[in-house]
């Protein structure tokens, strides 16, 4: 987790991003990565600079293999935990970031994919 959390600070760091959007975008690939850790056991966090029209960019995919969301909508609603939790984590990725699209198949896993982009 700490290890996708600093990459990703530094690729935003690197694209021009200013102090608070690095702490955005650190605390979405954290929540990101705690629930691979948490759901999934194991998953991939992959950072990628991007660019459209001329506006720079960073994506983070998170993707697992481990029991998929039976119900995504309920997911995304605040204060909605399997885990006991706070029910924080996908609801306020989705407010960190700019753009949020989610793909689960229970028994299949779970794909995220989030972009932030520079102001």
């Amino acid at each position: 987790m700490v290890l996708a959390r600093q990459k990703g600070r530094e690729l935003a760091a690197a694209l021009g991003f200013g102090p608070t959007d690095l702490t955005l975008v650190a605390t979405a690939i954290s929540e990101l990565t705690r629930n691979i850790v948490l759901y999934a056991k194991q998953g991939r966090i992959v950072l990628k600079p991007i660019e459209r029209d001329g506006k720079l960019g960073i994506v983070v995919v998170a993707r697992d293999d481990g029991p998929g969301i039976p119900n995504v909508a309920q997911a995304l609603q605040n204060g909605f935990s399997t885990s006991g939790g706070l029910g924080l984590g996908l609801p306020g990725v989705r407010r960190l970031t700019d753009e949020f699209d989610i793909a689960s198949e229970v028994g299949r896993g779970t794909t995220v994919t989030v972009k932030k982009w520079k102001r």
